[in-house]
């Protein structure tokens, strides 16, 4: 059957595709990708604080994960809703807010029990926050935003579009020979391309994809921010995509998202030692204002970096005159700057927030890990 984009692709083609994927230049790209979340995993492990890294990286996947899908909200308004997303009054803060909840209930998910549809309708289920069943009418197509023409028509059919998801779950399990990384890329694809939901699958798929990199130990943590790297290249993305459905180009796809991969990894090492190297020129400014060296409240102020003076009562064990001082202590001396919001008032670390949301360049060629 010929592939049209106005037909549902119900002869999508299981996985692996035919011929040799591991070509050459896969190859080569894969073993520079490999080196590259050594390197990341490598840094994750040996900041002071990885709890620093885990509250902030989700944060920045999940904005631009769901900026690809025009849903766009502020950094800032991300960290200050982040300890209870409920308080959020902008849809696009609360819907993004969702993306982290489901990324972090996909960890905990592949802790317990192997990668699956379930883990998939799950999380869908928390990034829509509502429940998400498989698709069971047809009329779900990709349109051209701008003419609203099909691009892409995914299968129809409940039971063929499960069908397909157990055989991509097979492949994410059983694919001997292949390296992890390009199950992950062709594992995407196919994702992308079963379209299982009516909604929310661009960012389902990025989030399994952090899934299954931790889940074979790539990365011990979803710090790896991928989504990124897909919004700085998103027309290429996309045109990535329909040439695998339209040519077979599988190598350009596969070697795409190993790039990504390649990037994201040694510019979030770059950010991490930016972060570390702030957080000891604090350490230094916190020990003046509070005469003492408190790595508890140096910690309150990167893993919360919207602190209330709560957060400091508890973090820190001391009364509230306590923490108060400390907090305008380091306000007075521009460590911080405060701001009011209705009865609370925010303390903010806006150099943390400033290399959080720097560019980062990944360097051409990979770092030794010796």
């Amino acid at each position: 059957m010929v592939w049209s984009p106005n037909d549902p692709y119900n002869e999508l083609p299981d996985l692996p595709p035919p011929g040799d994927i591991e070509t050459k230049a896969v190859l080569k790209a894969t073993v520079e990708a490999r080196v590259a979340l050594a390197a990341l995993d490598q840094a994750a492990r040996r900041i002071t604080n990885p709890t620093v890294l885990i509250n902030s990286i989700p944060l920045l996947e999940a904005q631009a994960s769901s900026e690809i899908e025009n849903i766009v909200t502020t950094t800032d308004d991300l960290f200050k809703y982040a300890h209870d997303e409920n308080s959020a009054t902008n849809p696009a803060t609360k819907e993004t807010l969702s993306y982290r909840s489901a990324l972090f209930a996909g960890v905990s998910l592949i802790r317990s029990r192997p990668l699956s549809v379930t883990t998939a309708t799950e999380v869908c289920t928390i990034v829509k926050n509502r429940e998400m069943r498989i698709r069971q009418l047809p009329g779900t197509y990709i349109g051209n935003p701008s003419t609203h023409a099909a691009i892409y028509t995914p299968p129809v059919g409940e039971s063929n579009i499960r069908d397909k998801l157990a055989r991509w779950e097979r492949f994410v399990h059983e694919s001997p020979g292949l390296d992890p990384l390009i199950v992950m890329a062709l594992a995407h694809y196919q994702f992308e391309a079963i379209h299982p939901f009516e909604d929310g699958n661009g960012r389902t798929g990025r989030i399994l994809n952090v899934l299954l990199l931790m889940s074979v130990g790539l990365i011990s943590e979803p710090i790896l921010y991928l989504s990124r790297y897909i919004i700085q290249n998103k027309d290429e993305y996309y045109e990535l995509l329909l040439a695998v459905t339209r040519d077979g180009a599988w190598e350009e796809w596969v070697i795409f998202m190993l790039e990504g991969i390649r990037q994201t990894a040694l510019s979030t090492v770059a950010k991490i030692d930016q972060i570390q190297d702030l957080q000891d020129e604090m350490l230094i400014r916190v020990r003046v204002a509070t005469g003492s060296a408190n790595a508890d409240l140096l910690a309150v102020l990167f893993e919360q970096p919207y602190c209330r003076i709560s957060n400091v009562i508890q973090r820190c064990g001391v009364s509230r005159p306590t923490a108060t001082k400390w907090l305008n202590d380091l306000v007075r001396d521009h460590v911080l700057t405060d701001v009011r919001t209705g009865r609370e008032r925010l303390f903010i670390n806006g150099r943390f927030f400033e290399v959080l949301i720097r560019p980062e360049s990944a360097p051409a060629t990979e770092p030794t890990l010796f």
